[in-house]
C-alpha cells in the first residue's frame, strides 16, 4: 500500500502537534546551534517520548541477555576464539560492575555451555530483536512519518539490524582482541598493560558504536533520510551514551542502595529498565536533532524532505 503523497515534508505539519513544538531550523551560527540544543533538550520532557523510551527499555531487558549469548556461542564454538569471549565478559563487567548482585559471567557462561547449532542463534538474534519496533515508530514520528511499517517488514528490518549489529560488535570484539593479546604479549601482566587493555576496549568500542548509531538512524525509519544529517548527530550520541556508562558505575553503589531499600526483588531488572531508558532518551534527541536542524553547509532542499519507503 502506497501513500498518495510519497515525500512527507519535514518543515510543516496539517496540525499542532505536542511532538513537533518546534520549526525546521538552519544552524549557521553557534547562537543557533546552542538553541537547537536546547529545543532537543526540551523535547524530552514530551509524554510520548517517555512511552516510547521505556517500551524500548522494556525491550532492552528481554532482549539484550539472548543476543550476549548468541555472540559468546559464535566466538567460542564457531570460531574457536576463546580470547574474543573474554573480551566480551570484559565487557559486560564494565556496564554490570562487581557488586550488581547477579553473576553475569557464570549465566552467560551456562546459558551458551549448550552444543553449538545456527538454529540456536538465529532464534537468539530473533529475541533480540524487538527493541527495533517501538523505535522504528519513534522514529517516524520524530521524521513526520506517517506510515509505518507492516509488523512482518518490520520484523525484516529488524533482523537485518541486529545481524549487521551483531557482525559489527563481532569486528570491534576482533579489533579488541588482537590489541590485548599484541599488549599482553608486549608488557605481560603488569599493572600497565591491564590499563593499555581497557584503553584499547574503549578506543575500538567508541567507533563501532557511532556506525551502529549510524546504521539505526538511517535504516530504521520508513523514510529514505539523506545521511549527511545523521552523522553529526551519530557521532555525538556515541559519544553521550560512553559517557553514560561510567555515569552508571559512578552512581550505581547510592542506587543499589536505595533500590535495595524500596524495591529489593528487583534491584537488578529496575536498574537495568533505568539505565536502558535514559539511553534511549539519549538516541531520540540526537534523531529529533537530526530532523529539526539542518547545517549551514547541507543542501537545505533535499535535506528537508525525506520520501517515505513502503
Amino acid at each position: 500500500m502506497a501513500l498518495t503523497n510519497p515525500e512527507v515534508d519535514l518543515a510543516s505539519t496539517s496540525q499542532p502537534d505536542p511532538f513537533h513544538t518546534s520549526s525546521h531550523v538552519r544552524v549557521n551560527s553557534w547562537t543557533a546551534f546552542w538553541r537547537s540544543i536546547w529545543s532537543s533538550f526540551r523535547f524530552l520532557f514530551e509524554t510520548e517520548v517517555h512511552v516510547y523510551s521505556f517500551a524500548v527499555a522494556a525491550n532492552i531487558l528481554i532482549s539484550f541477555f539472548p543476543f550476549l549469548v548468541a555472540m559468546i556461542l559464535l566466538c567460542r564454538s564457531a570460531f574457536h576464539w576463546q580470547a574474543a569471549v573474554d573480551v566480551i565478559l570484559q565487557t559486560v563487567n564494565e556496564y554490570f560492575p562487581a557488586g550488581f548482585g547477579v553473576d553475569f559471567k557464570g549465566y552467560l557462561l551456562g546459558a551458551a555451555s549448550h552444543p553449538f547449532s545456527w538454529l540456536s542463534v538465529f532464534l537468539l538474534l530473533f529475541t533480540a530483536n524487538g527493541i527495533f519496533v517501538p523505535l522504528e515508530v519513534a522514529f517516524n514520528r520524530i521524521w513526520q512519518v506517517e506510515q509505518n511499517r507492516t509488523f512482518l517488514r518490520n520484523q525484516v528490518v529488524s533482523l537485518g539490524l541486529i545481524f549487521i549489529c551483531g557482525a559489527l560488535v563481532l569486528a570491534s570484539i576482533s579489533v579488541t582482541t588482537l590489541n590485548v593479546q599484541f599488549l599482553m604479549a608486549r608488557f605481560g601482566a603488569r599493572s600497565g598493560s591491564a590499563i593499555l587493555q581497557s584503553m584499547a576496549l574503549k578506543l575500538s568500542a567508541l567507533p563501532i558504536t557511532m556506525l551502529m548509531i549510524f546504521l539505526i538512524y538511517w535504516i530504521l525509519p520508513n523514510a529514505r533520510i539523506p545521511a549527511t544529517r545523521l552523522i553529526p548527530s551519530s557521532i555525538v550520541v556515541a559519544v553521550l551514551l560512553e559517557i553514560s556508562k561510567y555515569l552508571n558505575v559512578l552512581t550505581w553503589p547510592f542506587l543499589r542502595a536505595k533500590l535495595r531499600v524500596e524495591v529489593p526483588p528487583f534491584v537488578q531488572s529496575i536498574s537495568i529498565i533505568l539505565w536502558s531508558f535514559f539511553g534511549t532518551l539519549i538516541i531520540l534527541a540526537g534523531a529529533k536533532w537530526s530532523a529539526r536542524v539542518t547545517m549551514d553547509n547541507q543542501d537545505g532542499e533535499r535535506s528537508e524532505r525525506a520520501e517515505t519507503t513502503v
